[in-house]
Order: C-alpha cells, then structure tokens, then sequence
C-alpha cells in the first residue's frame, strides 16, 4: 500500500473522532440545563449547611447547660479520674472508648488476607494471595497504621473521628470465637465484627455502639462491610443527611515498570452514570456535587474499592505524590472523603462492600458495577473497546485455557486476526500491484506536465488514466481504515492485560513489562537505561517493511517531498517509545511485520502480474461508463444548450 493512501486513512480517522466529538457534545440547552441544576444544588447545599450550623450553635448551648448541671456519672464505687474526665470533655460519650489496646485481627479467606486494628477499627493490611510483586514479594494493597479509614461526625456538639478511638471485636455464631484470624475456604462464610461502645455509664454500655460488620466469602475478592448505629439517635446528629467517611492510602510498587495510560490514581463512578477517573501521571483533585456507586484506588492491575448499596455524595478526592516518600516502594498517595448518607434513626445500617483484587476483566464483570471500566480498553472510542471486548477479549481467554504458554497465544491470536483480515490485505496488495503497473504511465504525465501551474491538469489526466484503467486509488485506503482501529484496540489491550503479567517467554520473564537484554550504564533521553530485544527486533522489522513499501510507491517522491524520510523516522520514534512499554505488545507488532512480510510474497506469487496488466490495458479500450452524477450534468448542459465533445478514444 502506498504511503499517500495510508495519510489519507488517518485523516478519515482523525475526520471521523472530530465528527463524534461534535455529534455526542452537548447541546447549548443541555449545558444551560445542567448549570441550572448545579446551581440549585448549591442554594440546597447551602441552605441545608446554614439551618445545620445555626443548630450546632444551639445544641452547644444546651449541652454546655447540661454538662454543667449534670455531673458526669461514674460506676459506683469508683471516682472520676482527671483524665476521663478530660477524655469525655473532649469526646462525649466516646470518652470511655478513647482508651484502649491496639490489636490486630485478620480475616481471610482463599484469595485475600486482610487485617483490622482496633484502633480505630481501620483496616491496616490487604494482601491478595495468589499474587506477587514483580520481585518476589507478597503482594501487598495496603500496609500501614497510619492511613485513614473511618467516619468523622458530629456528637453531642463534639468533632468525633473513629480513628481515635478504640474498637472491641466481636465473632459470630461462635466461629472461631476469641481468636485473631477468622478464616474461611470454599463456600463458607463468616462474621466478625469491630464495635465502637458509646456511653457515660456502665448501665448501658454495650447497648449504644457503631459497629462495623465484615462478612466474608471463602472463594470472593469481594466482602460485605455494613456499619451499623445502634441505640445512638440522641448522641450522633444527623442535621446534615449524612456523615463523612474518609480513606487514604500510601500505595506501593507492584510491578517492574509504570504504565503510564494505566497508572495509579482513583477511580469512581457517577451513581447510573459513567465511569471517571483522577490524572494518572500528575497530582489532581476532584471536588463535586454529585452521587456516586463506588469509588476505588486504582493501579496498574489491583484496586481497592468501596461499594455503595445505595449512593454516596459531595465526594472530595485527591492524587498526589510526597517530596519526601515514606519507603523506597511508595509509589503514590491517595485520599478521598464522602457522604455517607444517615438519618440518625435508632437502629441504622449503612451498607456497602469492598472489593480488594485484580483487574481482570472477567472477575470485574460479574459483580455488574461497571468496575471492569477500571480496565483501560478504549473506553473513550466505542469501536476500540468493542473490538476488545466482544472479539480479542473471548478469543485470548479461549487460547489462555489450554495452559499454552502466553506467548504462544499471542502468536495464534495474532495468526488468527490475520486470517480475518485476509481479504482486506489481498485487496490492498491487488490495488497496490494495479497502481504499480500504471506507474510508467503516470510518470509519463509528470513529463508531460512538469510545470507546477499545470498540477491541477496533470491530476486529472492521471484521475482519467485510473479510471479507463478501472483502477480506483482510494481502494488500497479503506482497508487501511478497517485495521487501525483493530491494531489501536491492541495497543490498549496488551499492557492493561492482568493475564500477562510475569508470564515470561523467550528471553522476556513479563510480557506485561520491557524486557531487558543489556542494561546500560547510563540512561539516553526519550529511550531508557536497559536494550529490549523484542523493541529492537520490532524497529528493524517496521524498518525493513517500509522500505519494502516505498518500493513498491507509485507516485515516487516528487508529488510528496521528504515523505520517505517520515516513513523511516517513525520506526526510531516508536524505538524510543516501546523500549519501556510491554514487551508483549512489542512481540504482537513484530509478529505482524513477520506474517505481513509472508503474506506479501505469497500475494506476488498468486498474482499473475502479466496477466493483470493485459486486463488493465484491455479496460482502457472499453468505453468508460458514465457515472449516473456525470450523466445528470451533462443532461442539464445539454438544456443549456452546451454540448461537450465527444471522448476521445486512443
């Protein structure tokens, strides 16, 4: 195919996603609809967070009044300490859960293990078993005491956050009762349970609580997490609608290298909406006025998230990365906060549920929360995550369920693909041989029109050669068409696939990363500190390939100066730019270049060029068939009085 032919087929395409732009942008009624609701959404906010504070101010008087005409009460027998006594100044009800021991607690089942702290009831721990990091480790979410995870709410007019307090553990229906870790395996389940007692006395202390309920499955990434407010209608204020709920988390490095379209960041979806998602490459920060279903911290193939069974609202979010990093494999910090919606009724149940695990796309997909969305395959343009979905997706599972070597796959799905694209390629080359043969001709209408005035004339004596030829030009660029979006959907598909991950082959030991043949001592801006061979390979090959091409261009350099140059130039470019990319993506490409190259000699060996130019000649002695537009204009000329001369025939 020639090189004028391919820059028109990314025009079509770039023509085409400025179309779509255009068609799914929102009309100026939609926009002034949608700034006249978020408008009004702001007067409710506000006027809700006025009517709250004048209530606070209120409620504060009273208690001030009762604290003062109420003495605190103590067991009997026992007298108030200094520090109880500033412990339940400072948080109510909650005083006497201010002092505690910290414990930890695990839940665990075939595919998770996940630790608790009953200060502040936080989960402190998540590691998914049936991985590692790309150095051996276990593969650990979330390891630190000092990230956030819990509520934050008004009572009895005092600020209370649960990570100050301390949680009492519960177990249930006697399962494993009094120890440390609750595991489960196959189709069992459990719960256990953190409590967070609130009372002045000891008459009622086990009776006013929030209790956070996990419930866990032997064979699920994903647990049930129901927070309960129990007996706590006139401790906790409920003016608002809801309480905040905060997380934060210092994530680690997983992998070898960072995608950087797949990188760590949140992710969220707008509640029977579409999904979004923070900067992934720089520090970002989202504050909106809308519901969600679910919010997760994202890397490259695992994320945390949190699932609303209702909605959650007014979510802060925040990406950023510490000048000074806390460990040597801290990768990024992530924090959001939302409102939890709460009504302040006497027995409350929040619901929600976590999901700790891979990316994968089939494990996501089930649960039907539009969390496989986390999974980049082209999302933005319909017809590249079609083609990841419904087509590669199915076959490369299918091929993976053998035990083949993933290698191997790739190399069967790639045969496959061009085995479908056959005929595509067959027209391509046909159209190229055909224009080819017509290439002295055309070079005699250059001679014929060598002036630059006389370009537009020499245009149409080639267009009219073409066309007694039977030879149409944009033949060879619908095909052109037809395959970018499959090899742009499989350049999404490769680096964000869980199911290369250190799967090794040849000399690579993880196609989900760059393999390393020679590492440098130093590092060469644009290219890196290391040699991948499969890159390498994969240049030479687009090298040798478009020097093939050019052999084969009909139109030479003239009407399009310095092309040549451009089409060897990019191979360097993309030389650069996969050297740290999946070198299973890498491999695909080279073995495209590979089976091309083959189908292009088997295609010169099945087409008899001899025989092709005689039938070329043969239909420029047969008389052009007028086109039925052509014939309507000279019909109209003809009214007109204008008749044209009749075709010459040569």
């Amino acid at each position: 195919m020639d090189n004028k032919q391919t820059i028109i087929g990314f025009l079509l395409i770039f023509a085409i996603l400025i179309g779509y732009y255009f068609i799914t942008a929102p009309s100026k009624e939609e926009l002034e609809e949608r700034k006249r609701k978020q408008d009004s959404i702001l007067v409710l906010q506000r006027t809700r967070d006025s009517l709250y504070i004048a209530s606070q101010s209120e409620q504060a008087k009273l208690a001030e009044e009762r604290i003062q005409s109420e003495p605190t009460r103590i067991p009997a027998g026992e007298t108030a300490s200094p520090d109880m006594t500033q412990l339940q100044d400072r948080f109510g009800a909650f005083g006497t859960s201010a002092i505690g021991e910290s414990k930890k607690f695990f839940i665990e089942n075939d595919f998770l293990k996940i630790g608790l702290s009953s200060h502040g009831g936080k989960i402190t721990y998540v590691e998914v078993k049936d991985y590692l990091t790309w150095d051996g480790l276990p593969l650990v979410l979330i390891d630190s005491d000092t990230n956030l995870f819990g509520f934050t709410f008004f009572a009895n007019n005092r600020t209370i956050n649960t990570a100050d307090l301390y949680f009492q553990p519960v177990w249930f229906d006697g399962f494993m009762e009094n120890s440390d870790t609750v595991r489960v395996t196959g189709d069992q389940t459990a719960r256990f349970a953190l409590r967070l007692y609130a009372s002045y006395d000891t008459l009622h202390a086990g009776d006013q609580y929030i209790e956070y309920l996990f419930t866990i499955h032997g064979d699920n990434y994903m647990l049930g997490f129901d927070v309960n407010f129990v007996n706590l209608e006139k401790t906790i204020d409920a003016v608002r609608g809801y309480i905040d709920f905060e997380w934060s988390a210092d994530l680690q490095k997983q992998e070898k290298r960072i995608d950087p379209y797949n990188g760590p960041t949140i992710y969220y979806k707008v509640n029977k909406d579409k999904v979004e998602y923070l900067s992934e490459s720089k520090d970002d920060e989202e504050s909106l006025r809308v519901q969600l279903k679910w919010v997760s911290l994202k890397q490259q193939f695992f994320s945390s998230a949190l699932i609303a069974n209702n909605y959650f609202v007014d979510p802060v979010m925040r990406v950023s990365t510490s000048p000074t990093p806390p460990s040597d494999r801290y990768l990024r910090s992530l924090y959001y906060k939302v409102g939890v919606p709460f009504t302040g009724g006497r027995e409350e149940t929040i619901g929600m549920s976590l999901y700790f695990g891979p990316n994968k796309y089939n494990i996501l997909r089930k649960y039907d929360l539009d969390l496989e969305r986390q999974i980049p395959l082209g999302w933005s343009f319909f017809l590249m995550h079609w083609i990841n979905r419904f087509a590669v997706l199915p076959v490369f599972n299918f091929l993976g369920s053998f035990g083949w070597n993933y290698g191997i796959v790739i190399l069967v799905l790639t045969i496959l693909l061009k085995i479908v694209l056959f005929p595509v390629a067959y027209k391509t080359y046909h159209s190229s041989a055909k224009m080819r043969l017509l290439k002295p001709e055309v070079d005699e209408l250059s001679q014929k029109y060598p002036k630059k005035e006389d370009a537009m004339k020499k245009q149409q004596a080639v267009m009219a050669l073409y066309k007694k030829a039977g030879v149409n030009p944009m033949s060879g660029c619908i095909p052109v068409l037809l395959q970018m979006p499959i090899l742009i959907a499989l350049f999404r598909f490769f680096p964000a696939s869980i199911e290369l991950r250190q799967q090794a082959f040849l000399w690579a030991d993880d196609l989900s990363s760059y393999d390393s043949v020679f590492s440098l001592p130093f590092n060469i801006p644009f290219y890196g500190d290391h040699v991948s061979l499969f890159t390498l390979l994969m240049t030479i090959s687009t090298i040798f390939y478009t020097y093939l091409n050019n052999k084969m261009m009909v139109t030479g350099s003239q009407q399009m100066p310095g092309m040549k140059t451009m089409m060897y130039i990019m191979p360097i470019m993309f030389l650069g730019i996969f050297n740290n990319y999946a070198s299973g993506l890498s491999y695909y490409y080279l073995l495209v270049n590979l089976i091309t190259f083959a189908q292009m000699y088997a295609f010169r060996w099945v087409i008899d060029e001899d025989k092709l130019h005689r039938q070329i000649q043969e239909n420029k002695l047969k008389p052009v068939k007028k086109s039925g537009f052509q014939k309507r204009l000279e019909d109209m000329a003809k009214k007109k009085g204008y008749n044209p001369p009749a075709a010459k025939r040569r």
